[in-house]
């Protein structure tokens, strides 16, 4: 795409074909500090480890909005899509009915984080510019690039609720999904939080971490400078073993986790399970200002609840212990709610180029949100936590 002026004459955009292109002082600017997986360097590891090029069928198409002044003033994550692989927001249901049109849905326009399903920012507005008009201006660039190439749509997900309302104002459909988080409420540690469960769950609970961590397993966290290539490579084989057997051909490759490691060890947090001298499990997790994401977990040997305790416990540990408000565990899975982890909402936004199409989805989109608000409140009824009674919220 070739620079450009809006009609007002004050927004310039330009695409990247890497993130390289633009230096990380003026990305990190745009996209803060809050959110590790928007940060100059973790999209950069996955691009120059070639796990996110045109190969893997995720093309880079990063727009960035500049002033007149040559300052930039918004970036918007931006790939060009052969496929629907690596994005946990399903679509696979639209390239096959709008297929069997006789239109063609790849490639597509996608922004997100490649390989990565959690909330944050998509429109990365400076904090002294004006968001409406920076992000309607992306936007605008993003429609023109999906036009200019004949791609059939247009998706941004995981998006926050403030830019999903906004989005719906810019002709974009709202599709609601749910997750499953961990929420701080002030605990002192685990056993606080123990404390706030139904007595069975609490009691469930300490059968699994006790049942975890027998047969003389021990349970590590490292971060930082505690972090060695050691940890990596044996990371890595879980995660090749563990991936393989789950999706076929695991996306991430040992040069994205080392250039993970040289750039961003203080927002790493590993958890690796370790017995008779040899490392056996671990988890992944990255570190926001107040928040814990969990990323991929792998094993080479299987024991009753230990992916539990390294998943979801170890992270609730160390949200606690480090003043974390949530933990984001990732895609999917209703077994996290016994284990305190609650259902909320998750937004993407989608535009389609052919009109007709975009009607039938937007159809569709208005039922899907009725039963995925319907299947939130039905999942709370079922949440872990005790019932508190009028009487004890008096005492």
């Amino acid at each position: 795409m070739t620079a450009r002026r809006d009609a007002a004459g004050k927004i310039t955009l330009r695409a990247l074909t890497q993130v390289a292109d633009l230096p990380a002082a003026d990305w990190d600017r745009c996209a803060g500090s809050d959110n590790p997986f928007l940060a100059h360097a973790f999209l950069n590891a996955l691009e120059q480890s070639r796990c996110v090029v045109p190969r893997t069928g995720w093309q880079p198409t990063h727009l960035v909005a500049q002033d007149d002044a040559g300052t930039v003033l918004g970036v918007l994550p931006l790939y060009i899509k052969g496929h629907s692989q690596g994005e946990y927001i399903f679509d696979h249901g639209w390239a096959e009915a709008y297929t069997r049109a006789g239109g063609q849905y790849y490639p597509k326009l996608l922004s997100a984080v490649p390989f990565s399903p959690v909330t944050g920012r998509r429109f990365l507005v400076a904090p002294e510019a004006d968001f409406d008009t920076v992000a309607a201006a992306l936007l605008q660039g993003a429609r023109e690039i999906a036009r200019q190439y004949g791609l059939s749509s247009l998706h941004v997900n995981f998006l926050s609720e403030t830019e999903a309302d906004w989005a719906q104002g810019h002709d974009m459909l709202l599709r609601l999904g749910e997750q499953f988080h961990w929420q701080n409420d002030g605990y002192a540690d685990f056993e606080a939080f123990l404390t706030q469960l139904a007595s069975r769950k609490r009691k469930a609970i300490r059968k699994e971490r006790r049942e975890a961590t027998e047969r003389g397993i021990e349970i590590h966290v490292f971060q930082g400078d505690a972090l060695t290539h050691e940890h990596w490579d044996a990371f890595f084989e879980f995660y090749m073993d563990t991936g393989s057997r789950k999706w076929g051909r695991p996306y991430l490759n040992r040069d994205f986790f080392r250039r993970l490691h040289e750039t961003m060890p203080d927002r790493i947090v590993l958890v690796m399970a370790q017995r008779e001298g040899r490392w056996i499990a671990g988890a992944w997790n990255m570190l926001g200002r107040d928040t814990l994401y969990g990323r991929n977990w792998g094993c080479i040997e299987q024991h009753p609840f230990l992916h539990f305790e390294c998943c979801y416990y170890q992270a609730i540990d160390y949200a606690i212990c480090h003043g974390l408000n949530r933990v984001e565990a990732g895609a999917q899975g209703e077994h996290k709610l016994a284990r305190g982890y609650l259902p909320v909402p998750i937004y993407s936004v989608h535009w389609l180029a052919d009109p007709g199409f975009q009607r039938a989805v937007a159809r569709f989109l208005q039922e899907e949100r009725a039963h995925m608000t319907g299947l939130i409140a039905e999942l709370d009824q079922h949440s872990p936590f005790r019932q508190v009674t009028p009487t004890e919220e008096s005492e």
